[in-house]
């Protein structure tokens, strides 16, 4: 408890922010001995000034940080350190890690991650897409990450929880304050999946400076970001920046032209994101995840179409070579689009076929 109270200390010092904590973690190792440090070895790290050393000095721990001690304690939260072998490796690359993370759940450090993003107004096309997303990544043992806001974040995890896989929702507010509140279920479902995390204090308010400030942990944790609509001025861009700031892969994926929803991933295509239409066009960018994309795009024999159920036999007996529109599928196979959209899911989680841009699918 001592040790951590020193990590809380030295983040509550006005002035250390995330790069000048790290700065003094790469010279000093721990807050503890940051604490204990000579006032003039102090002052050789880059960012430091008389008036932060004098604060140092001090020793202070605002009571605010004693209550969360308690609560802490009291609801089974974890606190994970810069140093903590369960902090993320891949977070620590980036130029302002988070010197903790407040954690529930289980953040499982060196699983591999893709995050998804997109607009919170999203059409249904968008949802469709980051639903199917989340499930195909999830299915292939791929944590998704996104922040657990209405529309494409939401969708993200529910298609990750819906294939019984891992998820992970980064917040912009502290852990005790649940944010859209019509996601509370979703906070609880996401942290028996996965982890709820978030960098700031347990009672923090969705201020807006705390949501750009997430984004980077949502790229920061993930090997690429994976764009699904996004208006021009929208946050998923700023996520999509900071993922390209950090060496990671940026994907997007294309929605109609006459939408405005959709700018924001088609200038990202237009810069040179990968345009994806499925999970194979993802994970084949990273050579250790190859074994996934052999799984994914195996032939599939003639015993595999007798493994089919009989909705699913119809519906892919309707399809062919070239592409057919959901709602010729619809008239064609007298499903109602509910069923439809879980049959054709299923049929292209097997292979069988593939979804194209405007709800088309094709045999594949």
């Amino acid at each position: 408890m001592e040790n951590l109270l020193h990590w809380f200390k030295l983040k509550s010092i006005n002035g250390i922010g995330n790069l000048l904590f790290k700065r003094l973690l790469d010279k000093f190792q721990t807050p503890g001995q940051v604490f204990e440090a000579d006032r003039n070895d102090l002052l050789e790290v880059d960012g430091i000034s008389q008036r932060i050393v004098s604060l140092i000095k001090k020793n202070n721990l605002p009571d605010s940080y004693k209550r969360e001690m308690d609560i802490i304690s009291k609801k089974k939260y974890q606190v994970i350190t810069y140093n903590d072998a369960a902090y993320p490796p891949l977070l620590k690359e980036i130029p302002d890690p988070p010197p903790y993370l407040y954690v529930l759940g289980n953040l499982e450090a060196n699983t591999h991650k893709i995050a998804i993003v997109g607009s919170r107004n999203a059409t249904r096309y968008g949802l469709d897409a980051a639903g199917h997303l989340g499930f195909g990544l999830a299915s292939l043992d791929i944590t998704v990450v996104s922040g657990m806001a209405r529309g494409i974040d939401t969708s993200a995890h529910t298609g990750a929880i819906t294939a019984m896989g891992k998820t992970i929702a980064v917040l912009g507010t502290g852990l005790e304050r649940i944010y859209p509140a019509e996601n509370r279920k979703l906070y609880y479902k996401i942290a028996e999946n996965g982890a709820v995390v978030s960098e700031f204090p347990l009672m923090a308010e969705p201020d807006p400076h705390h949501f750009p400030a997430r984004n980077r942990i949502i790229s920061g944790l993930s090997l690429g970001t994976v764009v699904v609509e996004a208006t021009k001025k929208s946050g998923s861009l700023i996520t999509a920046r900071l993922a390209a700031e950090q060496n990671r892969e940026v994907f997007a994926v294309p929605g109609s032209i006459n939408s405005f929803k959709s700018f924001g991933a088609h200038s990202l295509i237009k810069a040179g994101a990968k345009l994806v239409v499925s999970v194979g066009d993802i994970i084949e960018e990273f050579p250790f995840l190859q074994h996934q994309k052999i799984k994914d795009s195996t032939v599939k024999t003639d015993a595999d179409l007798a493994d089919l159920s009989s909705d699913e036999r119809i519906v892919f007996d309707a399809l062919g070579p070239y592409p057919v529109h959901i709602d010729e599928l619809i008239r064609t196979s007298g499903h109602g689009a509910g069923l439809l959209s879980s049959i054709l899911l299923r049929l292209e989680l097997k292979g069988l076929i593939n979804q194209q841009p405007g709800k088309l699918f094709v045999r594949a």
